[in-house]
């Protein structure tokens, strides 16, 4: 009896000892962005937004040391499981990071679903993330991709345009943000009378704008991004557009893109959930602190990618590092109110915030805000089983 008392003593202290050293050890995180390609600046951008928080915080999330593995997503979906996989059990990564494509942060929500790793999407705003992929261990710190769509089909209802053309790229993000302004817009008597599609990540636009300006729409919905965006824009304002028909868009049109856009983007409308120096304490340091260490002025992206490491950390702070407590992380962050740049915001149940959705014109380099076009904006996040 002595004896089976002693070695149950020895495998309780075993026990103890293994579930300290892993909460001592360094938290390793897996970005999974894109660092080639359309969305290089994206994923750029998120990467230093996360290690700006993970700085501020003294290098640790949920009091424990931050390792990072680093792995070029190239904006694949074809690629993504594959990829994804590899950090987990290949890198034993604790946690995903991931990522700008709908396409590939789809696939990795559902290997995450699968395997309960933890996951933030920092950009990405697929609807199946918090709708059927939803799960306690995936949060989002972003946007789905209804939500600036929708608040600006609300914007170009209220400006009394009738009848409006779409063009995106044709893949989920762009088919998402389409469908979230024509919800909005027509519902408050709009009509969109023509939806044009670029194969991703094409950017060649000139018979569908030769296309815009046949159709004499009383204005246009756009959603690009990176690349792509400045790409438009300037074609856009090359083909004559500009002026005659008004352009109007999700805020990644302009969102980082001005700069490059050389001018030609002045005076644009958009939608989204941040804007160039907002009026709150949080963003006033967060733009001076990003500036300082980057030597350029953050954008959505940054924010996303911030925000990112603030709900990793306020979950992690619950569960004392340990992130095989998803219940406990899940709780703590729903109960949260995040204080962020963009201002103050909470997630739904299914992990996706509820924000509010500005609208802003394009001046100069900045995106300044106008005003809120939609206060708290929640996603329906549809076939979500929590």
């Amino acid at each position: 009896m002595k004896r089976l008392q002693t070695t149950l003593l020895a495998a309780a202290l075993l026990g103890t000892s293994a579930a300290s050293m892993a909460e001592d050890a360094a938290l390793k995180v897996g970005l999974m962005l894109p660092a080639t390609g359309t969305y290089a600046q994206l994923g750029t951008a998120i990467e230093n937004g996360f290690k700006l928080y993970v700085d501020q915080a003294g290098g640790k999330l949920g009091g424990r040391g931050v390792e990072y593995v680093k792995l070029d997503d190239e904006s694949d979906p074809a690629k993504a499981t594959d990829n994804i996989n590899k950090l987990i059990k290949s890198d034993k990564v604790d946690v995903v990071v991931g990522t700008v494509h709908s396409g590939v942060a789809a696939a990795m929500a559902k290997v995450a679903k699968q395997t309960g790793t933890l996951l933030v999407v920092p950009n990405a705003g697929s609807a199946m993330i918090t709708g059927p992929m939803c799960a306690p261990n995936i949060f989002r710190s972003s946007f789905s991709n209804r939500q600036p769509g929708f608040a600006m089909g609300k914007v170009a209802a209220e400006k009394g345009y009738k009848k409006v053309a779409t063009i995106t790229w044709k893949y989920g993000a762009g088919e998402e943000s389409v469908g979230g302004f024509k919800e909005a817009f027509e519902a408050d008597g709009g009509e969109v009378v023509k939806e044009l599609y670029v194969p991703f990540p094409n950017v060649e636009f000139q018979a569908l704008l030769t296309e815009i300006a046949a159709l004499k729409p009383d204005a246009v919905y756009s959603f690009f991004a990176g690349a792509g965006a400045v790409k438009f824009v300037k074609d856009y304002k090359a083909a004559g557009l500009m002026d005659s028909i008004p352009l109007l868009g999700a805020g990644f049109l302009t969102d980082g893109t001005l700069k490059a856009q050389g001018g030609d983007g002045e005076g644009l409308l958009t939608t989204l959930h941040y804007a160039d120096e907002l009026d709150n304490e949080t963003d006033k340091a967060f733009r001076k602190a990003y500036s300082e260490a980057f030597d350029t002025v953050p954008d959505v992206y940054a924010v996303q990618g911030f925000d990112a490491a603030q709900i990793l950390d306020i979950g992690l702070q619950a569960a004392g590092g340990d992130v095989s407590k998803t219940a406990d992380i899940a709780a703590a962050v729903e109960a949260t109110e995040i204080d962020s740049p963009r201002g103050k915001f909470t997630l739904s149940r299914a992990h996706n915030p509820i924000q509010d959705i500005y609208l802003r014109e394009a001046k100069g380099e900045e995106n300044v805000v106008i005003g809120v076009a939609v206060e708290k904006l929640d996603d329906p996040a549809k076939g979500c089983r929590l």
